[in-house]
């Protein structure tokens, strides 16, 4: 999706607003949507750091680049992660909203495994972008002055603002800053102005611009507003039943409540399915 795409302005204007968003530092980031390690660079200053994605093998190549010493490697649903509460202090999550269907069940998730007074960098494709507000006044169909989510093809979703912060006030946090990224993602100016200078134009934009919400893509800081600040012993937790630790033996990982077990893939924990033999 990256490489060789033409898309290495979006990358730059991306690390951009999460460098302005993110802490500087912490104890235990959580990247969902991780694919690849694409932005796992960003992330210098946590101790540890957990590159969540449902696909094996795109952890497994992140596995290869960025070795073990701080990161861990998780395949799983985000309806259910495996994590423990309150397992780290904070969770990213860039390029994923739009493919969620209950934003609602994926935001508690996140909420639950975040602890309190931690930060929730979100990342989700605008409705109400530039572009669509010109195609409405030409007579297309789809309002992006309208609240509700527009599936604009299947499992892909525009997000208003506005229903996004509802959102996430509802799930237990609090919005406080935002950025407004990809305003420049215009075909000709990609041709005629070099990536890189294309994104320090962007970011000068941001800040400006993020009132407004009228990018393709809006970025929005959020702090958990929940009482326990402390974060969990251990990182891990049964999907099923919410036990943690797990114990790990070889190649798998089980729950001494329920009994569930699931594979470690090449040092990816795979929680996608649970192993023959649970119970």
């Amino acid at each position: 999706f990256w490489e060789g795409q033409g898309r290495d302005y979006e990358d730059l204007a991306e690390r951009h607003a999460l460098r302005k968003l993110l802490p500087d530092a912490g104890s235990r980031l959580l990247d969902i949507g991780a694919g690849f390690g694409r932005l796992a660079d960003l992330y210098d200053g946590y101790g540890h750091v957990i590159l969540l994605d449902y696909s094996v093998s795109q952890l497994q190549y992140a596995r290869q680049h960025l070795g073990d010493s701080r990161f861990t490697y998780v395949a799983a649903d985000l309806y259910q992660l495996p994590l423990a509460n309150n397992a780290v202090d904070t969770t990213v999550m860039v390029r994923v909203l739009h493919h969620i269907t209950d934003v609602a069940r994926a935001l508690f998730q996140i909420q639950r495994a975040t602890r309190g007074s931690g930060t929730f960098v979100l990342e989700f494709a605008n409705k109400r972008h530039a572009l669509n507000i010109a195609r409405r006044i030409l007579g297309s169909d789809v309002d992006p002055f309208d609240h509700q989510p527009y599936a604009f093809a299947e499992l892909h979703y525009d997000y208003h603002p506005a229903w996004v912060r509802e959102q996430l006030q509802e799930a237990g946090f609090q919005p406080q800053r935002e950025r407004a990224v990809s305003s420049l993602r215009i075909p000709a100016l990609k041709r005629l102005i070099p990536a890189r200078l294309l994104a320090r134009m962007d970011a000068a934009l941001q800040a400006l611009t993020a009132p407004l919400a009228i990018a393709p893509s809006q970025f929005v800081r959020s702090r958990v507003a929940k009482s326990c600040a402390s974060l969990a012993q251990h990182i891990l937790a049964c999907p099923r039943c919410g036990q943690s630790p797990l114990d790990e033996s070889g190649s798998q990982v089980s729950c001494p409540a329920c009994h569930a077990h699931w594979a470690i893939d090449q040092g990816v924990y795979v929680f996608k399915r649970e192993l023959e033999g649970s119970s």
